[in-house]
């Protein structure tokens, strides 16, 4: 893709993945110690003072995130991904309730000294003909 064809795409901001280093996909996993005695890995893109923090579902990864939409939202905010205890490079056991979850969540919220975040994640909900969908939260 030559230099015009870039511009259609990307407008006057350049490739995405310039607000970002090289994208957030090829950004390093991160680790941060919690209270609870869990090792958190995690992504930290972007800048900004109120962070996003990402929330996977049950047994969804950091890597689970789509990089595009990662990237375009950290081209104005800072955005962390983070694995959930037990699951992808955490430590500890995967929690079996959404409390759970929730509780962990907030220690790798407080292991990060981040006194106020925004939060987006995705629950699963059966349908009346049991497919799987999914809604924001």
């Amino acid at each position: 893709m030559n230099g015009d064809e870039m511009a259609d795409v990307f407008g006057d901001r350049g490739p995405k993945e310039n607000a970002v280093g090289n994208g957030s996909s090829s950004l390093p996993n991160l680790l941060v110690h919690a209270s609870n005695g869990v090792d958190y890995a995690y992504r930290d893109a972007g800048a900004g003072e109120l962070p996003l923090v990402l929330l996977q579902h049950s047994r969804g990864n950091l890597g689970n995130w789509d990089p595009a939409l990662v990237d375009e939202v950290a081209a104005t905010r800072r955005v962390l991904a983070f694995d959930n205890a037990g699951v992808g490079d955490s430590s500890g056991t995967t929690p079996h309730r959404i409390h759970r979850m929730a509780h962990d969540a907030i220690q790798f919220i407080a292991s990060l000294d981040l006194p106020q975040v925004d939060l987006l994640g995705f629950r699963r909900r059966r349908s009346p003909s049991s497919a799987r969908t999914w809604y924001v939260a």
